[in-house]
């Protein structure tokens, strides 16, 4: 009997020697950071801010992989789906909570399969409209489309994109029939408004700002409930247009596969709290319109779940179907 306790405590220290060089060999890997939607748009961005500072930060190698379509789905199954090691991580924002909602079926379990890591930034939405437009303000817009019902459209990055769920919300909220135009991503949606191909467009703020800067389209207001040091003087879309209680803010975070240690999933919430611990980097964000909005794990988890509920709801009105 002794040596049969003798050697399965043996067998037990072996895997746990096993399982402990497997994650520390991982820790020395490139981690893969999956964005679900194309590059060009705020998601990437972020990612790609954010990959950089841990790539100095840790001296592992963080890098991007942009796999779009399929409404988000594609890229987030690919991430859930890899091994729980460590060295691949899902970025994903607002829009993964409606995934259930407008597929009867997904290849994973929309509160099970993923490990929260934690929220990174939060944005408000940008609405933005041509440089040639002739709309000056929001309230110029609402009342165009509410005497020419279906004349105007809107961009989004894509089906059931954050883009597209806030101009939902704001045709909701304003009583107003617009046209949805879905473009291959972020990037393409705001080409397309500068182009005349799509008449208005709701866009992450740090998206929009650049190219407001330098006048090539013209922004009305934005989705969020307070004043941010990047868009001075910009009213709120529910203040310019009226609009009692509509808002908006697009959030951003990471996951890991399920499975994935706590220790591993514990070490990079340190690591990115860190990251925006540098005021360069927090600056960064800051400027092009976002607010530093980090958490918990556990905190996380619950974001996505009670947005799940909320977005549902705004995808089953709309009639929202995957691409």
């Amino acid at each position: 009997m002794f040596k049969k306790i003798t050697f399965a405590l043996a067998a037990a220290a072996a895997l746990t020697l096993t399982a402990g060089t497997a994650l520390a060999q991982a820790g020395k890997q490139p981690v893969r950071v999956v964005v679900p939607w194309a590059a060009g748009g705020t998601v990437d961005f972020a990612a790609r801010q954010l990959a950089q500072k841990l790539n100095e930060q840790t001296g592992r190698n963080y890098f991007v992989d942009n796999k779009a379509g399929g409404s988000g789905t594609i890229g987030t199954s690919n991430a859930l789906k890899s091994p729980a090691d460590g060295t691949t991580v899902l970025f994903f924002e607002a829009s993964y909570a409606t995934l259930p909602a407008i597929f009867s079926k997904l290849s994973w379990d929309h509160d099970k399969d993923f490990a929260p890591v934690g929220s990174v930034i939060e944005t408000p939405m940008a609405l933005v409209v041509s440089a040639n437009s002739p709309f000056q303000t929001v309230q110029e817009l609402i009342d165009f489309a509410k005497k020419n019902p279906g004349k105007l459209n809107f961009g989004s990055g894509g089906v059931a994109s954050t883009p597209h769920l806030t101009a939902e919300l704001f045709k909701n909220a304003a009583g107003i029939d617009i046209v949805h135009i879905p473009f291959k991503g972020g990037g393409d949606a705001l080409r397309g408004v500068m182009a005349g191909s799509a008449d208005l467009l709701f866009t992450a703020a740090p998206t929009a700002l650049p190219h407001v800067k330098n006048g090539k389209v013209r922004l009305l207001g934005h989705s969020g409930t307070q004043a941010y040091p990047a868009m001075p003087g910009v009213p709120t879309v529910a203040e310019a247009g009226k609009l009692k209680g509509f808002a908006f803010n697009n959030w951003y975070g990471l996951a890991f596969p399920k499975d994935t240690p706590a220790d591993v999933v514990n070490q990079l919430n340190a690591d990115v709290a860190k990251a925006f611990a540098d005021p360069a980097l927090r600056g960064r964000f800051v400027q092009q319109g976002a607010a530093i909005a980090l958490s918990t794990p556990e905190a996380f988890g619950k974001l996505v779940r009670d947005e799940s509920k909320r977005l549902t709801d705004v995808s089953r009105q709309a009639g929202i179907k995957p691409e």
